[in-house]
């Protein structure tokens, strides 16, 4: 969520401080390459504004909480003009959600913000009004500086509001504040708050990238990640999961129930369906990808094919080469991790396994069901099969045998039955044929 948050906020403004809690050194490392206070005691957010005071520097500061990480860039930016507009002392963001419940409540008066008063500490009256507080409001530096040294713990709560500053800057000058969707402002206190913020975020990426000119045949039933590059002209089928890192070259098309992550999918390409990329994986123009094909780390080249139920780890597959169905290679000897290299217009038959280190030069072709240990030159012709021997009526006799056995133990599971006085529906199983 912090990340999320984050990120954006790098858009807009040129410096970040982040306010954590003790033993926090995970969050601490995320934040990289911004500093991080630590708020040892949990005193309110005001309390945890002070932390950061010494860090304001000068100009226009706003307070952000990371428990409302879908703010938008646009609604930042609109937080800093309103802020720099004329007698504005200080702006704030605010919402009207369905169900207002426990929010603060923005108070008004001839068109500015007078004050913010705390469910806890408000009135039937001020519980009626609509308009919430989002929590993030921004000033002068100067300015937050002198309403935080001003704050008071005198309340339900004991604690240090930083929507107390309101009613402080409204004495100094006019208080605006901009109202954005609630869907955009809503915190974040449960999992299943979390998942509530997370549906409107997909909704909100998926929007993005239909406006852009990708076509979601199914839009609810396909997810993507903040950093998902998709170019105009590709066509996603419905149950496709985007994880981070994903790049998908125009004129692609991501068939239903694949799992890309960490991959460049090129132009023209086909991936799936029941498809999974791994991260490292690029597949080149006009490459497929069938159902059931797992690749990881693996470069597939422009016009290659590996269209069913194989697993290529580790490999660079050459432009037009042909993968068959049930190919694998054998990239992990439990320690390391090694590498299998196919050249440019090779066909590798069905069932074949590649035991890493190996390379197979251009134009060959690996025959069906072989284990290729070796290297193979360009253009031979490669098997690695057991000698296959077939005993005459040998398969007869074995049959005949397997047949009399199993009449035998049905006659002696019919017998048992009876002794013990079975319902005959039970012993059908026992004298089918």
């Amino acid at each position: 969520m912090i990340m999320h948050l984050i990120e954006t906020a790098g858009l807009v403004f040129d410096r970040l401080v982040v306010v954590i809690g003790p033993d926090m050194d995970l969050l601490e490392k995320a934040a990289v390459p911004w500093p991080c206070v630590v708020q040892n005691e949990r005193l309110g957010t005001g309390h945890a504004a002070r932390m950061a005071e010494a860090l304001f520097g000068e100009g226009d500061v706003a307070i952000l909480y990371a428990d409302n990480p879908l703010i938008t860039e646009q609604t930042m930016r609109d937080l800093l003009a309103t802020r720099r507009r004329q007698n504005t002392s200080l702006a704030l963001l605010a919402m009207r959600p369905a169900d207002p419940g426990r929010y603060g409540r923005v108070i008004e008066r001839d068109g500015c913000v007078q004050e913010i008063v705390e469910w806890k500490d408000a009135t039937e009256t001020q519980r009626k009004v609509a308009l919430c507080n989002a929590g993030v409001l921004c000033a002068d530096a100067a300015d937050l500086r002198r309403w935080l040294a001003g704050l008071s713990n005198e309340n339900a709560q004991g604690e240090y509001y930083l929507t107390d500053v309101v009613a402080q800057a409204a004495g100094e000058g006019e208080v605006h504040h901009v109202e954005a969707p609630a869907e955009e402002l809503a915190g974040i206190n449960s999992r299943a708050e979390l998942a509530v913020a997370e549906a409107s975020l997909q909704k909100r990426l998926r929007l993005a990238a239909m406006e852009a000119g990708v076509t979601l045949v199914a839009p609810e039933s396909v997810f993507l990640s903040v950093d998902t590059v998709i170019e105009p002209d590709v066509l996603v089928e419905p149950n496709v999961v985007f994880g981070p890192g994903v790049t998908v070259r125009s004129g692609a098309r991501i068939r239903a129930f694949s799992h890309l992550e960490g991959c460049v999918v090129g132009h023209d390409a086909l991936i799936g369906p029941y498809a999974r990329l791994r991260p490292g994986t690029t597949c080149g123009t006009g490459s497929h990808v069938g159902n059931f094909v797992e690749l990881k780390a693996t470069q597939l080249g422009d016009g290659a094919k590996a269209n069913h139920l194989s697993y290529l780890g580790d490999s660079s597959v050459g432009a037009r080469t042909n993968i068959g169905a049930g190919t694998i290679t054998c990239n992990y000897d439990g320690f390391f991790k090694h590498r299998t290299t196919i050249g440019d217009n090779v066909f590798v038959g069905s069932d074949a396994i590649l035991v890493a280190p190996v390379t197979i030069g251009d134009h060959a072709l690996i025959a069906a069901g072989s284990v290729i240990t070796e290297d193979v030159e360009p253009g031979a012709l490669a098997l690695g099969r057991s000698r296959q021997t077939n005993k005459q009526e040998r398969g007869r006799m074995i049959s005949e045998s397997l047949r009399m056995k199993k009449e035998q133990a049905d006659v002696r599971n019919l017998r048992r039955c009876r002794a013990s006085e079975c319902h005959p529906a039970h012993c059908r199983g026992a004298t089918s044929s």
